[in-house]
């Protein structure tokens, strides 16, 4: 690192060192989580200033230290999900690295895409460890940036994704997820449900909900045995679906309980108790509680988003950014 400058790396140069390799995205999730086990990691709480109640338009601050990169970083996030009815991102933000060892920043990052590749690497991780080994078919109510992150994330896990159901408000969404995606993928048959949620889910082996929706939008009475589901973001099920779960997984139950998720709204209304919480994900993955145990469960996974992820990821790319000759220096 220069003490005189910092390196500033913009979304198309994020996207040039990931390619199509998402194997960085999934490793540094994992590895973020097996840290957090290992307690070599601080990550004070996340602060939101919500501006709107019916939408949560907010801006999050989210720091987090890794002891072992000597690395200390914060995103500054924006969500507002009215943005794109005015053609405007509803996630924007950026990332900035510090060294531990002297206080220097050394990195400034665009955070937008880095945001939803993170995101949809969580939901990857979930399928690597909940889903049924042979599942072939997922489910989507929601197409936005954060669907298609979750689809590319899940089938580069997941080779045997072979059909694809997907469903959001509106036609138009949906015609350019499977636009977009159906040219990259050949040996993926999608199936454009429109605003017919049902059928993009009751034969689904792993349903994703990417609405940033404020009402349940998806019915127990759809999901069949053996399923996976992923919830995203806000209150996207009605409180039938996490009553009928085998077993609920969180990335990190003491995030969730503090937003305003769909678990947490049966936590507040003391629906759900803390016992109900079968796991959180890194205790899975670092083996102190099996994953799925059964073809007939149905696993609840809510991922809320750590910055633990946010900052090792982003840490990696910088250190790739360094070898490739990527980004910009620019002076203090």
């Amino acid at each position: 690192m220069s003490v005189n400058k910092f390196l500033y790396l913009a979304e198309e140069e994020i996207h040039s060192i990931l390619g199509k390799d998402y194997q960085i995205v999934i490793d540094s999730v994992e590895d973020a989580l097996k840290m957090m086990y290992e307690g070599t990691t601080i990550q004070p709480d996340k602060s939101s200033q919500i501006f709107d109640e019916k939408y949560q338009n907010r801006i999050n601050c989210m720091p987090a230290t890794l002891k072992r990169e000597n690395t200390c970083g914060m995103k500054w996030v924006s969500v507002f999900p009215e943005n794109k009815k005015n053609g405007l991102p509803n996630v924007e933000g950026i990332i900035v690295l510090s060294e531990t060892n002297t206080g220097g920043v050394k990195c400034v990052l665009n955070a937008t895409e880095l945001t939803s590749l993170r995101t949809a690497g969580v939901g990857a991780l979930a399928v690597k460890y909940l889903a049924r080994k042979e599942a072939n078919t997922i489910g989507f109510i929601g197409a936005g940036e954060e669907a298609k992150a979750h689809f590319k994330l899940i089938k580069f896990m997941q080779k045997d994704i072979k059909k694809c159901f997907v469903s959001s408000r509106t036609k138009k969404s949906v015609d350019t997820f499977i636009e977009e995606l159906a040219p990259m993928y050949s040996d993926v048959e999608f199936i454009n449900c429109e605003n017919d949620y049902e059928s993009a889910i009751c034969d689904a082996d792993i349903i994703v909900t990417a609405i940033s929706s404020q009402e349940p939008v998806l019915k127990a009475r759809w999901i069949k045995p053996g399923t996976l589901y992923i919830h995203v973001a806000g209150i996207e099920d009605e409180f039938a679906v996490a009553r009928m779960a085998s077993k609920i997984v969180c990335d990190c139950w003491e995030a969730v309980k503090h937003r305003k998720q769909t678990i947490v709204q049966m936590y507040n209304a003391g629906e759900l108790k803390e016992e109900d919480i079968y796991a959180d994900i890194y205790e899975i993955i670092c083996g102190d509680k099996e994953g799925r145990e059964s073809e007939g469960e149905f696993i609840y996974f809510n991922s809320v988003g750590l910055a633990v992820e946010d900052i090792l990821l982003a840490n990696r790319i910088y250190e790739k950014a360094l070898e490739l000759g990527k980004g910009i220096w620019i002076n203090k």
